[in-house]
C-alpha cells in the first residue's frame, strides 16, 4: 500500500510528514531500551527481510495482489519502537531508489504502513499473549491475529487521510468499503507470513523474539511455610563464544534467505496491481497521481535499467535493495545502541522494560 504522490493534498501530506517525523524521533529514543548487542544486527536483518518480502506480491482476488507490510512482524521480533525505525528505513530506501511510494507522500506512508501497523499489531499481540497460555503455539497464533488486524487498520488510516485531504471527489464510504474489504484479504496473507516467520524464529532462537522475551516459561514455584513463591532463576555462566557463533549463524541464515527471496523468488511474484492500486483505479482516486520524483532512478520499478533480461534485472535490483537496506538499517541501529551505552556509561540491557 505504497501511496504515490498526488493522492493526498499538500497540507495533509505535510501534516503526515510532521507526525511521521515525530514518531521517528520518539522511536529513536524508545529503541535505546530495546536494542542490545544481539538485537541491533537483528533489527537490520528484519528491515532487509521486510524489504525482500515486500517484493513478493501474492494474489488475493481476481486481478488484485497484496504484499507484506511488516509492521506486526517487526514489532514482535524487535519491539515497537525499533519496528517503526525498520519500516521507516525500508520505505525511505524504496521511495528514493526504487520509485515505490511517493517522495512527498513519504510521511503518509510511514504513518500508514509504519506507525499504524506497528501500534495496532503490537497492542493486539500483547493483549492476546497476556490472556493466552505462555506457549510458543499461543505466541504464534497471537502473531497471526495481530498481523491480520493491522492491515485493514492501515487501510482505514489511509481512508481517513484521504477523507481529510484527498485530491479527488470520491464518496468516502465507497473508498472505505473498497479499501478495508480488499485489505482484509491481504491481511490473511500478511498473517500467514508473519506467523510462519515468528514461529520459525521461536523454534530456534526464542530469546531473540522481543514480544515474548521472558514470557514463554512460567517461573518454578516452591512451597515455603505453606505459601507458593517463585524459585530463584538459574544463572548459568554464558559461553560468549558459543553465543556469538549462534547469533552469527542465525543472522547469516536470515540474510541469505532475504537475498534469495528478493533475488530469485521475487521473479515469480504476482504482477497484478496491489490493493491500493486496484481501488485507486476502480474508484478514480488516481486521477491526479503525479509522476514519481525518482522515476529516472536506475533501480526504478525494481529493475536495473541497463539490463534487458527481466529476470536478471529484477533479481539484481532485489539483491542491491536487500544489501543496501541491511547496511543502512544495521548502521542506524548500532548508532542508536551506542548512544544508549554512552548515555548510561555501560552496555545496554537486553530486557524490554518500559516498552
Amino acid at each position: 500500500m505504497h501511496v504515490p504522490d498526488g493522492f493526498i493534498d499538500a497540507p495533509v501530506s505535510v501534516a503526515a510528514g510532521v507526525f511521521a517525523a515525530g514518531a521517528v524521533a520518539v522511536s529513536l529514543r524508545g529503541a535505546r531500551r530495546e536494542l542490545d548487542e544481539r538485537t541491533a544486527p537483528l533489527a537490520g536483518l528484519v528491515a532487509a527481510f521486510i524489504f525482500a518480502v515486500q517484493m513478493l506480491n501474492f494474489p488475493v482476488a481476481a486481478g488484485t495482489s497484496g504484499h507484506l507490510m511488516g509492521g506486526a512482524l517487526a514489532a514482535i521480533l524487535v519491539g515497537p519502537y525499533t519496528a517503526v525505525l525498520c519500516l521507516s528505513v525500508v520505505l525511505l530506501m524504496q521511495g528514493i531508489f526504487f520509485a515505490d511510494g511517493g517522495l512527498t507522500a513519504l510521511g503518509v506512508n510511514i504513518t500508514v504502513m509504519g506507525v499504524v501497523t506497528v501500534v495496532v499489531a503490537y497492542g493486539v499481540f500483547r493483549l492476546l499473549t497476556g490472556l493466552l497460555p505462555r506457549t510458543r503455539r499461543s505466541a504464534t497464533a497471537s502473531a497471526f491475529v495481530a498481523a491480520l488486524v493491522s492491515v485493514p487498520a492501515s487501510a482505514a488510516a489511509f481512508t481517513l487521510l484521504y477523507w481529510i485531504g484527498g485530491t479527488t471527489d470520491i464518496p468516502i464510504g465507497k473508498v472505505f468499503t473498497a479499501m478495508v474489504g480488499v485489505h482484509v484479504l491481504i491481511g490473511i496473507g500478511e498473517a500467514v507470513i508473519t506467523a510462519l516467520t515468528v514461529g520459525a524464529v521461536l523454534a530456534v532462537r526464542p530469546d531473540l523474539v522481543h514480544g515474548v522475551r521472558g514470557a514463554l516459561t512460567a517461573p518454578l514455584k516452591l512451597r515455603v511455610d505453606g505459601e507458593l513463591v517463585d524459585a530463584p532463576a538459574p544463572t548459568p555462566e554464558p559461553d560468549s563464544a558459543t553465543a556469538h557463533r549462534s547469533n552469527r549463524g542465525f543472522l547469516i541464515t536470515g540474510l541469505v534467505s532475504a537475498l534469495l527471496l528478493a533475488g530469485f523468488v521475487s521473479f515469480y511474484a504476482s504482477a497484478s496491481p496491489d490493493g491500493l492500486e486496484r481501488v485507486a483505479a476502480d474508484q478514480g482516486i488516481d486521477e491526479k497521481a503525479e509522476e514519481h520524483g525518482a522515476a529516472d532512478s536506475p533501480l526504478a520499478d525494481y529493475g536495473v535499467g541497463d539490463i534487458a533480461n527481466a529476470r536478471l534485472s529484477g533479481g539484481l535490483a532485489g539483491v542491491i535493495g536487500v544489501s543496501a537496506t541491511v547496511v543502512v538499517g544495521t548502521g542506524v541501529f548500532w548508532v542508536v545502541r551506542r548512544r544508549r551505552e554512552d548515555g548510561r556509561g555501560g552496555p545496554a540491557r537486553s530486557d524490554h522494560e518500559n516498552v
